[in-house]
């Protein structure tokens, strides 16, 4: 490489091991020059991370680097960069392939990646990322999709205390992933288990380009760029495009728009059966009682997580809407109702046989009826704020 040229550098995730290492050796093994680092968290908890680099010879070098602040995102920071810049600098290697752990996040590796610094060099100047593939079995979707381990049950959580699950993890892996790497059929096809697997990894990121691993095509599709600040709207809940609805091998997408506000204790009640209704659920919503707050669903594996995305547009002074990205106020426009302005229910619920009529009546039966809208705002700050398990009191 010349001294002006960045490193190309693809990013591998996914939970399923076998998978993973099949899509880094492929890339490997199709690519010139290319080497391979991989940061082994398996004794993350101790405070010990394992760094290995190997190219087609095999393993060339290894190191044990202690784990800073009990923070994987750091280990990379303080190890992964440093060591991309002294391979770009050695100009030997055309590519590198960087292995994610089992149960890490793509989007904050990603990130460091993009704006970390090294050597007293910003990343961007020295690397460029070239792709970020997701490999995942088909076969293992639905069911992972459906239970509520944590990572640390199968030791593939990143630091000690790391309290996510399988289904979160694996649900957050291939929605940000720009390539989706799936083996095969096997000697008897397509199997409808497989099926309504790529059915799920279509409806989950129908964006997506899916590669069949040993197909010849992952190369090709894994160097072909990747956007970090595209791949942080996509999965901003602020903004996200949710999936269409749709209905394919038995599996199902679900989306339900509403503009009316949520009665906050009648859809707490209704968690319980709206959460597991859906092996996957995500979007955005507002409740009566807290009017100017944007708030983001994210469910995966009976499991919910609420989280507070700061104010709606429509609760700001005009003045106060230049201080958030265009993306931002693009969407609010294109969501805007003369009565509520860019406040909005939208929710995707996406899984094997569900129960759509259902989900639909009972979201519904959780709205504002006629005569709680006409107490007014005031009025509705009012209702129980059944909500505080999950969010911060109302002030």
């Amino acid at each position: 490489m010349s001294d002006d040229t960045k490193l190309p550098v693809v990013v591998v995730t996914g939970l399923h091991e076998e998978e993973r290492r099949r899509a880094v050796d492929e890339l490997l093994a199709g690519c010139v020059d290319a080497v391979v680092l991989h940061h082994d968290l398996s004794d993350a908890p101790l405070g010990t991370v394992h760094r290995e680099l190997r190219d087609t010879r095999g393993p060339f070098a290894r190191a044990d680097v202690p784990l800073t602040n009990d923070c994987p995102c750091c280990a990379l920071r303080v190890d992964l960069l440093p060591e991309l810049v002294r391979i770009a600098d050695e100009q030997r290697y055309g590519l590198a392939i960087v292995e994610l752990w089992g149960g890490s996040d793509p989007h904050s590796a990603v990130e460091v990646l993009a704006g970390g610094e090294a050597a007293g060099r910003c990343m961007h100047e020295v690397v460029e990322l070239a792709g970020v593939v997701c490999a995942v079995d088909p076969l293992r979707v639905l069911g992972e999709l459906s239970v509520s381990d944590e990572l640390s049950e199968h030791g593939l959580h990143t630091c000690a205390d790391d309290s996510r699950t399988r289904a979160e993890a694996l649900a957050h892996q291939l929605e940000y992933a720009t390539v989706l790497a799936v083996p095969g059929a096997g000697p008897e096809g397509d199997a409808p288990e497989r099926l309504a697997g790529l059915a799920m990894l279509r409806q989950l990121h129908p964006t997506a380009r899916t590669v069949r691993l040993d197909g010849g095509s992952l190369v090709r599709a894994a160097l072909g760029g990747f956007g970090v600040a595209a791949a942080r709207d996509r999965v901003n809940p602020a903004i996200a495009l949710l999936p269409q609805q749709h209905d394919e091998a038995g599996v199902a997408t679900l989306v339900w728009e509403r503009h009316r506000p949520l009665h906050p204790e009648r859809l707490h009640d209704a968690l319980e059966l709206l959460v597991p209704a859906a092996q996957r659920s995500r979007g955005r919503f507002w409740l009566a009682n807290r009017p100017d707050l944007l708030l983001a669903w994210d469910a995966a594996g009976a499991n919910l997580a609420v989280e507070e995305c700061g104010p709606w547009l429509a609760s700001l002074p005009d003045a106060a809407w230049e201080l958030y990205p265009p993306e931002r106020r693009a969407a609010a426009a294109l969501d805007w109702n003369p009565q509520y302005g860019d406040r909005v229910q939208q929710l995707s619920f996406t899984a094997e046989g569900l129960d759509v009529d259902g989900i639909v009546e009972l979201l519904d039966s959780c709205l504002l009826t006629d005569a709680e809208l006409m107490a007014g705002e005031q009025g509705w700050k009012a209702l129980p704020d059944a909500f505080e398990d999950l969010l911060e009191p109302v002030a």
